[in-house]
């Protein structure tokens, strides 16, 4: 098989069997594409089937050398040990050369959170004399008090809403359903938002059951709720740069600050992995200080609370 059969397979694989967009397709075969740049390159041509462990490492060096950045590089690693997957599923090669390769560590960058204070100013930044302030302060509840992905928020459903019980149903990536609880204070706007100002919507064919409208009665898109948060951040005089996001990460980094089981609060935010959870669990230096000096059995504050 030569690079270009290899691609063309490669291509299908990645469109029929792993459903990935357009977008994605394009990616991998530009990592490919360095691949089959880095064999042409040497003085004895390699094949996909004939390149070995130590070929990878040399492409790796290779691509290093580019001065790729570490998170392009792991990238482009990622997607040639998709490629080999392909070759090892379509048989063309029994021992997958990339199985054993390993991209560069990369720091995990932790979104700002925002504390108490800056929540509880945000929140008073809303104007509620009108009917969209209601709306924003309710969705911002919402999204604080629940732990939603934008997406999440905007595509809540009446239907889903379990108030009686305190819980409502999520939609999340890959149509997964999760059950969330809902706090008093987001029950409250959320009463507030759908018995008092909805009702007085003219409400858009198919938008019948979407909780949050626009004042022409359709749903609200993610760009929207992007930028009514900045506005509010900076009428709230909050310097950070925030996202809808924000408010997710605060409401993970809380809970877990006040106690909460890490299993739960992956639960709650519809992880499939414990460690996609763990993110949210960069706890600052003064509290994990705090937790040592009071629960430590050789802590010196635990030994006087003791005493």
């Amino acid at each position: 098989m030569d690079w270009q059969a290899a691609k063309k397979g490669f291509r299908s694989y990645l469109k029929l069997e792993r459903s990935l967009s357009t977008n994605s397709i394009g990616a991998y075969l530009t990592d490919l594409d360095k691949l089959i740049q880095f064999s042409d390159s040497k003085l004895v041509k390699l094949t996909p089937e004939s390149i070995k462990h130590q070929d990878l490492s040399d492409f790796i060096a290779w691509v290093n050398e580019l001065g790729m950045i570490p998170s392009s590089q792991a990238r482009i690693i990622s997607g040639i040990k998709a490629f080999y997957r392909y070759l090892l599923l379509d048989n063309r090669i029994a021992d997958d050369p990339s199985e054993l390769i390993e991209g560069p560590k990369l720091q995990r960058k932790l979104p700002d959170t925002l504390s108490l204070v800056d929540i509880d100013a945000l929140i008073a930044a809303v104007d509620v004399s009108t009917p969209e302030g209601t709306r924003n302060k309710t969705m911002i509840e919402v999204l604080y008090g629940c732990g939603l992905r934008v997406s999440e928020l905007i595509t809540l459903r009446i239907s889903n809403l379990y108030l009686e019980i305190e819980f409502i149903k999520i939609v999340g990536k890959g149509n997964k359903e999760r059950l969330v609880p809902i706090g008093s204070q987001a029950i409250k706007y959320l009463k507030i938002w759908l018995e008092d100002v909805r009702v007085h919507i003219p409400i858009q064919n198919g938008e019948e059951d979407m909780v949050f409208l626009n004042r022409r009665g359709k749903h609200l898109s993610r760009v929207y709720v992007f930028m009514m948060i900045k506005e509010l951040a900076e009428k709230a005089g909050i310097k950070k740069s925030i996202s809808p996001h924000t408010f997710r990460h605060s409401f993970a980094t809380h809970l877990i600050e006040g106690g909460a089981d890490l299993r739960a609060v992956q639960e709650m935010l519809g992880h499939e992995s414990i460690t996609t959870t763990e993110i949210y669990t960069h706890l600052d230096r003064e509290y994990l200080k705090s937790v040592i000096i009071s629960h430590h059995p050789r802590s010196a504050g635990r030994k006087k609370r003791e005493e």
